[in-house]
């Protein structure tokens, strides 16, 4: 892509938030509610709040529950997802339960997770990843029930077995696994949030609602503020990640399109 197209690709990106963001100065610019506090005031709340030491005693224990439970989701999921969706049989007595599972919304989960793991570390990571599993592994069940029989056949008849075949499977089912993977992951962050909510004495969950215990407001929005932020950077990587895995997935269908309007 060209310098241009680069210029103009990132303005239409950022054109959007920035508008929104300027429009909130200007319509909060005189606010004197007090739970409606300036956008000015609430950035200043942010730096003093946040580029300090609760970005080391709040920020970085959230991301690190987040990546584990997010990592352990993507693991659970993508080898059941590929053992069930393997195996008629399996995927036959498996799927109600997995149904039944699923539709238990996460949050729900929490008082009975702290039943069983405690008030640590562990009781917040299974929350994650209990919402996280899902997307990951009904995806990649569905990638792979999708697969070409053309290439089972082929794995059968060159005698094609172990890891090299899980290897092709893998392949073959990976843009369905990446889908659910992006779904897991902003259903990982808003699980991050909710499972600091109870009993918790670090994170920016637990910060944001001790802010508003606290009516310190300001505190308050720039920790909602910097949620959004996390969860625009950690998009923005994972597109980075996707476009290195589906790199041929993407030239495959690019040609596609080239030579059907040719």
């Amino acid at each position: 892509m060209s310098v241009a197209g680069l210029i103009r690709r990132a303005a239409m990106t950022a054109g959007l938030p920035a508008v929104l963001v300027a429009a909130w100065w200007l319509a909060s610019a005189g606010s004197t509610d007090f739970y409606r506090p300036p956008l000015a005031r609430i950035l200043v709340a942010f730096r003093d709040t946040w580029f300090g030491r609760r970005l080391l005693d709040d920020v970085a224990p959230s991301l690190a529950r987040l990546a584990v439970g997010y990592a352990l989701a993507l693991v659970v999921g993508v080898a059941v997802g590929i053992g069930v969706g393997s195996s008629r049989t399996l995927r036959a007595f498996v799927e109600p339960v997995l149904e039944f599972l699923r539709a238990i919304p996460p949050p729900v989960l929490v008082p009975i997770v702290i039943l069983v793991a405690g008030i640590g570390d562990l009781m917040k990571v299974l929350v994650i990843v209990s919402g996280c599993l899902w997307p990951v592994l009904l995806n990649t069940v569905e990638g792979v029930r999708g697969i070409d029989p053309t290439l089972t056949d082929t794995c059968r008849a060159y005698r094609i077995g172990g890891a090299d075949r899980l290897r092709l499977v893998t392949r073959a089912a990976s843009p369905q696994i990446v889908t659910g993977a992006r779904q897991a992951l902003s259903i990982g962050i808003i699980l991050m949030v909710i499972s600091e909510m109870f009993a918790a004495s670090s994170g920016l969950g637990f910060t944001v609602v001790q802010f508003q215990r606290g009516f310190e407001i300001p505190e308050m929005w720039s920790g909602v503020l910097l949620l959004g932020l996390i969860g625009v950077l950690l998009s923005l990587a994972f597109r980075a990640v996707e476009s290195a895995v589906l790199g041929w997935y993407h030239g495959l269908r690019a040609a596609e399109r080239e030579s059907r309007n040719a």
